[in-house]
């Protein structure tokens, strides 16, 4: 059964056109009942990566005697999986434990713990200040949850924030509380050596390192094996994958393990996110485009469209050289292919010309999506270290809802694009509208409406698209 999805409002502001934005969901564990005596709750906030630490966290916590509940008053362990991407995120987290532990005067016995993104920064505050928690579990220690548990049934609290070189959770086959029963997501790698100069995320999450090849192709076999019938590929920046076998035989990287994972079956739809510009490669685009089914979508964070202001982001790229891997996008897998993107408005002593430069990098990829925030300094970035933000707030707030104009034009355009044309449409639910129509996405990550007839979940149906808006497709069943 899927998890209830609920959008909480701690972004500043998100693009209309986004389907999910990648830090503006909460996501609360479904139901399991096999009989075990004690409940887990988890609302998991953020990014993909924070959704598939629960459902390891998960399958950990279901072997030490716990059933997961969606009800937060039956819970006796709750956790809160926790991102830093924002400074409203945080605020959220704290508003919601404070509700929490209103639960938790009613019922003493229950334990509180926050995981993840937040969990190494703010351990004191949590701990010793606020005391509002129980367990602070950062995201490369969730093995160590039946001890921290352990120790807080005995009367202590429990924390271990330390970051980890070699710890991916490889042996750990996740609980899928986060699936439809059709997709599911594997992470294929931890951490990020990229030191974007706005980003908390290698200092919550740690270097990078990368998954066993054999034990992603086994899981992923497995989920076949179970019926589904999509996988993502995570990780921070999956093109920076690189594994190597102990005796050294081996090597894989990620184009080797992208097309290992499309040969496991001809049915078995496969993506990734997120690409970074600086890595991704010819070989990655050619691998694509010799398979059906790896989907022909990228997420490929720009972050803006200015030379000088790429530079302060140390994103150890220029608007050249992401306007030439866009051009080799479109020539080896050609116009389809979707690409969507991430936006900052008003990043530390940006020009009003170097915001319109950012204009004009969308106006010549034309992006199917974008995910767009003003800038928000986080603490510990070198951002917030070496940059004044000096943008006034006005201002970002102004420059942030012009790009979401311009990509509303664009993504309306690209959609209106498969006007008239059949789609391979996977189905993964009901339209949140009717039960008489169902959902599912093409390959280019578009989302198709159609009215049910004889199909189901999970089926793949080609569907002629004969209207479109900027969110979605709307079209009728072919066979």
């Amino acid at each position: 059964m899927a998890q209830p999805l609920l959008t909480l409002d701690f972004l500043d502001k998100v693009a209309p056109t986004a389907e999910a934005t990648p830090s503006g969901d909460v996501r609360v564990t479904a139901a399991t009942r096999t009989g075990r005596q004690r409940k887990l709750y988890i609302e998991s906030y953020g990014c993909q990566m924070n959704f598939s630490d629960s459902e390891i966290v998960s399958s950990i916590l279901f072997n030490e005697g716990f059933d997961t509940t969606d009800d937060l008053a039956n819970a006796d362990l709750v956790l809160l999986n926790t991102c830093s991407i924002r400074e409203k995120a945080e605020q959220t987290v704290r508003m919601r434990l404070k509700q929490i532990n209103a639960h938790k005067k009613r019922k003493p016995g229950m334990l509180v713990g926050v995981l993840g993104c937040m969990a190494e920064r703010l351990k004191s505050k949590f701990l010793e200040e606020d005391k509002i928690v129980d367990l602070v579990v950062g995201p490369d220690a969730y093995r160590d949850l039946p001890g921290l548990i352990s120790q807080v049934d005995g009367g202590q609290r429990g924390v271990n924030v330390l970051l980890s070189r070699e710890e991916t959770y490889a042996d750990i086959t996740p609980v899928r509380l986060n699936s439809n029963g059709v997709s599911a997501f594997i992470s294929i790698m931890r951490g990020c050596d990229n030191m974007c100069s706005f980003c908390v995320v290698p200092f919550t999450r740690g270097r990078e390192r990368s998954r066993d090849a054999h034990s992603v192709i086994q899981e992923a076999s497995d989920l076949v094996a179970a019926g589904y019938k999509e996988v993502t590929l995570l990780g921070q920046n999956v093109d920076s994958y690189k594994w190597a076998s102990a005796d050294g035989t081996e090597h894989v990287n990620f184009a080797q393990l992208l097309e290992r994972v499309a040969l496991i079956s001809p049915e078995l739809r496969v993506r990734f996110s997120t690409s970074h510009p600086k890595d991704i490669t010819d070989e990655v685009l050619h691998t694509m485009a010799r398979h059906e089914n790896i989907c022909k979508y990228i997420h490929l964070p720009a972050q803006s469209g200015n030379s000088r202001v790429l530079a302060l982001m140390n994103r150890t790229y220029d608007r050249t050289w992401y306007e030439e891997r866009v051009n080799r996008i479109r020539e080896i897998l050609g116009d389809d292919c979707a690409i969507s993107t991430d936006m900052i408005a008003g990043f530390c002593s940006e020009t009003e010309e170097e915001h319109e430069d950012t204009k004009s990098l969308m106006h010549f990829v034309q992006y199917d999506m974008a995910y767009q925030f003003f800038y928000s300094e986080r603490p510990g970035t070198l951002a917030a270290r070496k940059l004044a933000d000096d943008v006034p707030l006005e201002t970002k707030k102004r420059r942030l809802q012009e790009l979401i104009d311009v990509q509303q034009v664009y993504s309306a355009k690209r959609n209106a694009r498969s006007v008239g044309q059949v789609h391979k449409v996977l189905v993964e639910n009901f339209s949140k509208r009717s039960k008489d129509d169902l959902s599912g996405r093409n390959s280019q990550n578009q989302v198709v409406i159609f009215p049910k007839g004889n199909y189901k979940k999970g089926d793949y149906v080609n569907v002629l698209v004969h209207s479109s808006s900027a969110s979605t497709l709307l079209g009728e069943a072919v066979g």
